[in-house]
């Protein structure tokens, strides 16, 4: 939670920069107004939106590095916690979703005021991840999870299963008004980097725990790249790309999961509740699909098994 400042009216963007002579890859993002769109939907608690804030910032990040613009990166978080599954989905297009199993848990505060995500999430676990770049077979990854608080265990992953050594700081500040700032920064050693620049940059981020108080200063992406690798040659891209929660679900991918519970099950919807209601994990959205169009899938259904023998 927050100590009462008034949050920063940077529209949600993510932005790329290089430094060190190209050998340092540095991105950025602002997720407020997508992380405060998910805790909207899905009525999260205070831990939940840090939670499901962070993983939404760090999935976009993963996607930033993704080759075309309809590819995705899914990521889950799976520990011991209760505030149970994390999923997020995040696009190279700058769409990005997500929900927590239990989005109402709520747990104290540490020691030093912050919120527990790690105990939230759970320090037993894993994170798996799902890389769609729209070249054949996904690829996937597992790897057990290091605290629970995402930054750190994103940056486990992409140093153990991509082999790129890389620094992710991470942060949401939401207060009883809604989410006050959230983004993050990551920073990528290229593959002909100097042994000391991995030092150099872990020695530049030392002591910075979180992402979002910087944006609470009112500082943009491009101060804080600025603060960070100002003097090491950064580059920045002057084109920011724009991020929003964006949901794929629709009526018609409804109907077509109705189908999947077969004639028997769909007959005794229409003659019990006259219709189906369904919910989308992801945003939330609710469906109702009255009985005449179940009645359609229906014969749908029959018209198939007809043709089938």
């Amino acid at each position: 939670m927050g100590d009462g400042q008034s949050g920063p009216n940077s529209a949600d963007q993510l932005i790329r920069a290089v430094a060190a002579e190209g050998k340092l890859r540095a991105i950025g993002v602002i997720s407020t107004q997508a992380v405060q769109e998910a805790r909207r939907r899905h009525h999260l608690s205070y831990v939940a939106t840090a939670a499901l804030g962070r993983t939404m910032s760090g999935a976009l990040l993963l996607a930033a590095n993704l080759k075309k613009e309809q590819s995705r990166v899914n990521v889950q978080f799976r520990g011991d916690g209760p505030l149970g599954r994390v999923w997020v989905d995040a696009g190279m297009d700058g769409t990005v979703r997500g929900y927590v199993e239990n989005p109402a848990i709520e747990l104290p505060l540490t020691e030093d005021r912050r919120l527990d995500v790690g105990s939230a999430v759970g320090r037993y676990g894993y994170l798996h991840l799902l890389r769609d770049d729209g070249f054949g077979q996904p690829y996937t990854s597992t790897v057990e999870l290091v605290s629970g608080e995402i930054g750190e265990d994103l940056t486990t992953y992409l140093a153990t299963s991509e082999q790129t050594p890389s620094a992710l700081l991470l942060g949401v500040m939401v207060q009883t008004e809604g989410v006050q700032a959230a983004g993050g920064l990551m920073l990528q050693l290229m593959p002909d980097a100097p042994p000391g620049l991995g030092k150099e940059m872990e020695r530049r981020l030392e002591g910075v725990e979180e992402f979002s108080p910087m944006l609470m200063e009112g500082k943009s992406l491009q101060e804080i790249m600025q603060d960070f690798l100002g003097d090491l040659g950064l580059k920045i891209w002057p084109i920011a790309k724009p991020i929003r929660f964006y949901c794929q679900c629709n009526v018609r991918r409804v109907k077509g999961a109705l189908k999947m519970l077969g004639e028997d099950e769909l007959i005794d919807m229409i003659n019990t509740d006259e219709g189906a209601e369904a919910t989308c994990h992801f945003c939330n959205e609710v469906y109702w699909v009255p009985k005449e169009d179940l009645e359609h899938i229906v014969e749908e259904l029959k018209m198939g098994t007809r043709a089938e023998a």
